[in-house]
């Protein structure tokens, strides 16, 4: 994957020790996150990400600086639309304020090992077929304007197929049973003691599917910028570990939000044409630090 392993056991090292310092010892019990706590975390693991760029730096070069700290600051900004999907996720469900940490942090182990797939697999072929990124910049483009003209109608998961699907699939408790995923109960009907799971369960896989779907955006968006799988992974993981300590801020506050959907639209659009501007300008690549503060200037 392009790098010396240990470069790439430093980067998983601090990543369990994190999930094991966040879940041992910062929420050792369940309670509520307040938005107090939230902020101070997210701004932890912010600052933990920015500071990653040192490493960068130190191995690589300023240009590769440059190109992290963009995708970092590009999948932060994406990540944010998660933020819609998981409050919904959590509405729906019924999910207690908490147990909602619980379910985002085994959330992430997940995702980290899907979109380690999904990044390994995109290395592969960008590395083969260099004419795919042309593709991913279009697929951008065109997510980008969809978005700007989509409609703002909420979303129900009411009849989603995957809702359905699982339900069918798996016996339900009818409510959570205190943070667990699994319990055994007597069935209603056999008066057996059968496996039941609890909507946690269902809440972690649903939010698991929606990071699939959001990361088929979000990993084309950083290929666009570079084609290193260490940035490219390292920018993602950094960016969705602090997500989950910033949805508890968040989330009561969304609806104040009024100019997301815009500022993600022109971003998408942004990243995406930024590989036919450098074709048509005869460069080699675009800028990073141009790309970096006009990101910054879209958020």
């Amino acid at each position: 994957l392009g790098k010396p392993l240990w470069m790439w056991l430093v980067f998983v090292g601090v990543v369990v020790a994190l999930l094991a310092f966040d879940l041992g010892v910062l929420h050792g019990d369940d309670h509520e996150i307040g938005v107090a706590e939230s902020l101070r975390l997210s701004a932890m693991y912010i600052a933990l990400g920015v500071s990653f760029s040192g490493f960068i730096w130190w191995q690589m070069d300023g240009e590769a600086t440059a190109q992290y700290l963009t995708a970092f600051v590009v999948e932060k900004t994406l990540a944010m639309d998660n933020i819609f999907v998981i409050a919904l996720i959590f509405g729906f469900f019924a999910i207690p304020r908490q147990y909602q940490h619980r379910v985002l942090f085994w959330g992430i182990l997940g995702v980290i090992l899907l979109r380690g797939i999904m990044i390994a697999l995109g290395a592969t072929i960008v590395e083969q077929y260099h004419w795919v990124l042309y593709l991913f910049a279009i697929f951008l483009i065109f997510t980008g304007i969809k978005m700007l003209f989509a409609s703002d109608a909420p979303h129900s998961l009411e009849d989603n197929r995957l809702v359905g699907v699982l339900r069918r699939c798996f016996h339900v408790t009818g409510g959570p049973r205190g943070h667990a995923f699994f319990v055994r109960e007597r069935h209603p009907e056999t008066g057996r003691m059968t496996r039941y799971v609890t909507p946690l369960f269902l809440a972690l896989i649903v939010i698991e599917v929606a990071d699939l779907v959001f990361a088929v955006d979000s990993v084309p968006a950083v290929f666009t910028i570079t084609t290193d799988p260490y940035i490219v992974y390292t920018s993602n993981i950094f960016a969705i570990l602090g997500l989950r300590a910033l949805y508890f801020a968040l989330a009561a506050i969304l609806h104040r939000f009024a100019y997301l959907k815009y500022a993600l639209s022109v971003l998408l659009v942004f990243i995406g044409s930024k590989i036919f501007v450098a074709d048509l300008m005869g460069w080699e690549k675009f800028p990073p630090t141009w790309s970096l503060g006009i990101t910054f200037a879209i958020l």
